[in-house]
């Protein structure tokens, strides 16, 4: 075999079409080995003995795509120390593209023996483990344009590759659970009649399975456990892991592109799948442990602020490099649009405190690249000081879990909610305000992939993660939900239809509210988890999402929903209450779409808006009564109702073109008290209005049949229910 020096740069395996470069850090090594796998199980295994600055380098004509590889450290082990190099462990490259097989989680991908952990465990592990794929870089991306859809009107959708498509009834079964799948006409076909512009995948860089969980019979189905950076999950291929995953997500790309629909990829840099000093040696702890991972001050055992087992070291320069090569890497050659960072305060930490300037963010900032697609921050972590809401830097986004938690309280009757509810729903300019940002800074949602589902927030008081193994301890245990009267299924009419009632307060309120909206997958066809809030380790029927159509799958006992939206109807049946509500979805998304005064690009400034024609302010703050709000009607204890005027002839924000937005005008009702409630239409706010949204009567909405209303009329609100009148211009 013809072994050339090769280069440093581009690290990882580059193929040009004759050959391929490998190039791969190590400070650590003395020694490194290419291996070359073979598909009896043998290898060839070639020294790299160029280096420079640390990076060890080598050509080799005629490797080609779909050739598997891996490294053998030659170089101290000694744990206390932080080294933990053992050539008898088969490396992943942390610049992979590709990740073939599985790991089988043999005590040979450990660097001790069980039972022994300061022992040295000399098994090898090349038959117990996964092994990086050369890739064809090549692909006709042909006309394919990033949407670039402006923050103010982005509307996200949450979703797991495997959960969104693995029950739809309109996809072949070899496809479901797939990249392809995204591609399918049908998924992309709803998404774009939902309004959905940009999709936010969770994880799909390469991960592994947790031994844990492998031993318990359950597996890591969320994906945050990282263990290639460049790499696409394999198991989400439809045609092989030899690469082919590569082209599958660039074709779901470009699908999803020419829909004009955004691919946000959901990253996890804070950690990797090695865990703590107990993991196994798969990739970055063989090859420079102490490079790449924050130790403590015993040196055998990891600074973790990420409850997994280990961080990232944010500080080191080759950190750095790696993420930041991996976010232009996704962006320039796998097309997609964002990013959402995993427990980005782990990130900022390049020594203890979490510190906003950090070196990671100093590099986004600069970066030609990666500073010019959307950056959103879930700005948490588990470590001291971890919760950073409304603390990252101007160019980013963040998941903004002080709204779900207010939203949440005020539609549960919760006392003294409303001031921060009125700071929430107008862009929560208390914590973006006061840095240059803007109501776009805040990622509003009521529900994730982390918590409840929508249905089950109105269905369950507790927690019922019995499935997961773990005897309750996992999960949230205050989930600010309220199951309206009966935890879980309940035959009762009544309840039912307060839950549905709930269901479209919460979609409402979100998609009325300044900002960005986020929705979680299912979320629009009433998906439940029977409770689980924790559903990391779930890759079945209790995940996934079961569409109208389907087999029912995880369909509670008594769950069927009607056309009203409630539960266990004479007439339709489970499928009708999923069409009604992902109707009522759409149509509160195409409300948002058609009127800029819900997505405004500046904050309110509570009075008339000079330039503009007219002269009421802005934003207005009403009693039920119809009186403006006083101080205090906004600290009573008991207050839950709200009248909310946002004035269409007073947008701050210029058009495109420089042109002044003149918009409807609208007033928002708020009754979250339990009881019906009379509220008075302001008499100076507007003459004559109709109703467009009522959550009591989801059939009304924008479909032009609602009430006619004037200023002064008296409406009686149902408990718990929202109310929206519009004016035209």
């Amino acid at each position: 075999m013809q072994v050339w020096p090769g280069q440093t740069y581009p690290l990882g395996a580059t193929y040009d079409g004759a050959g391929t470069n490998f190039a791969v850090f190590s400070e650590a090594a003395q020694r490194i080995e290419l291996c070359l796998l073979h598909d009896d199980g043998s290898e060839t295994a070639v020294e790299l003995r160029e280096t420079d600055a640390f990076v060890r380098h080598a050509y080799l004509p005629g490797v080609m795509p779909g050739a598997r590889y891996g490294f053998r450290v030659h170089g101290p082990y000694e744990p206390s120390r932080g080294n933990r190099c053992n050539p008898a462990k088969l490396l992943l490259d942390p610049y992979a593209r590709a990740m073939s097989g599985r790991t089988d989680w043999d005590e040979a991908v450990y660097g001790y023996h069980f039972g022994q952990p300061d022992t040295r465990n000399d098994l090898d592990s090349a038959p117990h483990t996964m092994a990086s794929v050369v890739v064809n870089p090549y692909f006709d991306w042909g006309d394919d344009r990033p949407p670039r859809t402006a923050y103010h009107e982005t509307v996200l959708y949450e979703a797991h590759v495997k959960g969104l498509t693995m029950r739809h009834p309109d996809l072949p079964d070899e496809l479901r659970g797939t990249y392809a799948a995204l591609a399918h006409p049908a998924v992309i076909g709803h998404l774009t009649e939902l309004g959905i512009t940009a999709l936010e995948l969770m994880p799909v860089h390469q991960f592994v399975q947790d031994h844990r969980l492998v031993d318990a019979g359950l597996t890591n189905y969320w994906g945050y456990n990282t263990i290639g950076f460049f790499a696409p999950h394999n198991t989400y291929a439809s045609s092989g892991d030899r690469g082919q995953q590569v082209l599958e997500f660039k074709t779901a790309v470009r699908a999803l592109h020419r829909a004009g629909i955004e691919v946000i990829l959901d990253v996890v840099y804070n950690h990797t799948a090695e865990g703590n000093h107990l993991g196994p040696t798969l990739c970055f702890r063989g090859l420079d442990n102490a490079s790449y991972y924050r130790l403590a001050d015993d040196r055998r055992h990891y600074t973790d602020t990420t409850g997994t087992g280990n961080s990232l070291l944010m500080r080191s320069p080759h950190v750095l490099q790696l993420v930041m090569d991996s976010l232009r890497y996704w962006v320039q050659e796998m097309h997609v649009d964002g990013f959402r960072f995993d427990l980005a305060a782990t990130l900022a930490r390049q020594f203890h405190e979490v510190d906003r300037l950090s070196s990671f963010f100093d590099l986004v900032q600069q970066d030609p690249v990666v500073s010019q697609v959307k950056l959103i921050a879930e700005p948490w972590d588990v470590g001291e000081g971890g919760y950073q809401v409304g603390n990252f830097p101007p160019l980013w986004t963040e998941w903004n879990g002080k709204y779900r938690d207010t939203v949440r309280d005020l539609w549960r009757g919760e006392p003294r909610t409303l001031a921060e509810f009125a700071s929430r729903l107008t862009g929560s300019s208390d914590l973006y305000q006061g840095d240059g940002r803007r109501p776009i800074a805040s990622v509003n949602f009521v529900t994730c992939h982390d918590g409840f589902t929508l249905h089950d927030l109105v269905a369950y008081n507790d927690k019922h993660n019995e499935d997961n193994g773990e005897d309750g301890r996992d999960g949230e245990r205050f989930n600010r939900s309220w199951n309206c009267g009966a935890e879980g299924p309940t035959d009762d009419p009544g309840i039912r239809a307060l839950r549905a009632r709930q269901t479209r307060n919460f979609i409402a309120t979100l998609m009325l509210s300044q900002g960005v909206p986020m929705l979680s997958h299912g979320d629009e066809f009433g998906r439940t988890q029977r409770g689980n809030n924790n559903a990391y380790c779930q890759d079945n029927d209790v995940s996934w999402v079961h569409w109208p159509g389907g087999d029912g799958g995880a369909r509670e006992d008594g769950e069927a929903s009607d056309a009203d939206g409630s539960c266990d109807a004479a007439e339709g049946g489970e499928d009708d209450g999923k069409r009604e509500l992902a109707a009522f979805v759409r149509q509160l998304v195409r409300l948002r779409r058609d009127h800029p005064v819900f997505r405004r690009r500046r904050f309110f400034q509570g009075r008339p808006v000079e330039g503009t024609r007219d002269a009421l302010s802005d934003i207005a703050w009403f009693t039920a009564s119809g009186a403006e709000m006083g101080p205090c009607d906004w600290q009573s204890a008991h207050a839950k109702s709200l009248t909310v005027f946002l004035n269409g002839s007073s947008v701050s924000e210029p058009g495109p073109r420089g042109e002044q937005i003149v918009d409807d005008s609208f007033l928002l009702m708020f009754n979250a008290h339990a009881h019906e409630k009379e509220f008075t239409v302001p008499v100076h706010h507007g003459r004559q209005w109709r109703v467009v949204v009522d959550t009591a009567r989801p059939r009304t909405v924008a479909d032009g049949s609602g009430a006619r209303v004037k200023a002064g009329d008296r409406l009686a609100l149902s408990g718990r229910s929202l109310l929206v009148l519009q004016r035209p211009t």
